[in-house]
């Protein structure tokens, strides 16, 4: 089959999933070619990323970061944009087909918004646009005929397992099962966790990631935003969507249907596959994957997540039996919290502790949820709280 090629555009570059973008991309130089780039804070990776791919824009959210790629580039044909809404200008281009939206945290949800409302193919790998605006989100995705595609590995297993017709979920699912690999404390005594340190947070068993994301790993916190994403990509209630620790990462989700078969997606963990998959369909291409060696594979094993070692877990839950808005105050604390980990300002158990404390001090009003300024809003407001609670706690 002859392919006009796609063109795309990766937000959020020079992270995990935008290196790995590149790399599928590459690989099928006859299908895509890049339009954009961006990045916040790896300059020389972006500028080497230009010098390659030569796309058309490459947006950086920074005016002294974006003169530093200009000076970088030199007369290279890429032009640099730093202006406000820039993001979601490239997002939404009409020369775009699709977006790869990559960004961590709340910041992407502008861009994302953009993209579905422009009719884009929506590559999801922020789940934070979901957890922050879902709602919003699947509104614009349905009122501007946008495809949305989910790349996170357990999502986006989900989506390979459910029928084409979106309307016959709900009749023919029971429940589904997001897996977690437990991350990197899930033998370790839990009286312990108090001392870990950021390094030994960030060193996942399985999966290669940035320091953000590992930390949620190693709470759990990720698998909490998961579940909150998947009440809005599948449109279940919370109670149907359950988790289960799965440590070999090989099966990444599973559905239980009405009749209890259970389809499930396999696979190596490799975020490749499953941008692969979102870039081709309905088609499938080659990712650069490895096979599974099913003849090597010891055990394939589950476990209950354990309550003490992952108190953010059912935070998941809470918020989404809570007011509109709850969920974007979960995350704004998080980040607040995964980043003063980070920084050594306080103790990987306090995560949880901030996280909860905030929830319980940043109630959202109806109209808190309304529009994405006021759900922005509600982001910043928390954010103030959490930085409000880290100052008393050094006091």
């Amino acid at each position: 089959m002859m392919h006009r090629r796609q063109r795309v555009c990766v937000l959020g570059s020079t992270g995990s999933i935008g290196t790995n973008t590149l790399d599928v991309v590459g690989r099928h130089p006859e299908r895509f070619e890049v339009f954009a780039l961006s990045a916040m804070h790896r300059i020389d990776d972006l500028a080497a990323q230009c010098r390659q791919w030569r796309p058309r824009f490459a947006v950086v959210p920074d005016r002294a970061r974006a003169r530093g790629l200009r000076d970088l580039l030199g007369d290279a044909r890429t032009e640099v944009l730093d202006h406000e809404g820039a993001l979601a200008e490239v997002a939404a281009h009409p020369d775009v087909d699709v977006v790869m939206a990559a960004i961590v945290g709340a910041a992407g949800l502008r861009p994302c918004l953009a993209a579905a409302q422009a009719g884009k193919r929506l590559l999801l790998a922020n789940k934070e646009a979901l957890v922050v605006g879902g709602a919003l989100l699947m509104a614009a995705v349905r009122e501007g005929g946008a495809t949305l595609l989910p790349i996170d590995s357990e999502h986006s297993a989900i989506f390979q397992c459910l029928p084409t017709d979106a309307s016959t979920w709900r009749a023919r699912i029971d429940h589904i099962v997001l897996t977690a690999s437990g991350g990197p404390f899930r033998t370790r005594d839990a009286t312990t966790l108090r001392d870990v340190t950021p390094d030994e947070a960030c060193a996942h068993p399985n999966w290669v990631m940035g320091r953000k994301i590992s930390v949620d790993s190693a709470t759990m916190m990720n698998k909490a935003l998961e579940v909150i994403e998947a009440r809005w990509l599948f449109d279940l209630p919370p109670a149907d969507i359950r988790v289960v620790i799965h440590p070999q990462s090989i099966v990444h989700s599973m559905v239980v249907c009405r009749d209890r078969s259970v389809l499930a997606q396999l696979g190596t963990p490799d975020m490749r596959v499953p941008i692969a998959y979102g870039l081709s369909y309905p088609e499938r291409i080659e990712s650069g994957a490895e096979d599974i060696d099913f003849a090597s594979l010891a055990a394939l094993t589950f476990e209950e997540a354990d309550a003490r070692r992952y108190p953010g877990l059912h935070l998941a839950w809470q918020t989404l039996r809570a007011a509109p808005g709850s969920t974007a105050v979960l995350n704004a604390a998080n980040e607040v919290a995964v980043a003063a980990f980070l920084d050594g300002r306080i103790r990987f158990d306090q995560i949880h502790a901030l996280n909860d404390r905030i929830l319980q001090q940043v109630v959202p009003t109806p109209q808190d949820a309304l529009s994405i300024d006021a759900l922005l809003a509600l982001d910043a407001r928390s954010r103030r709280r959490a930085a409000a609670w880290l100052e008393e706690l050094r006091k």
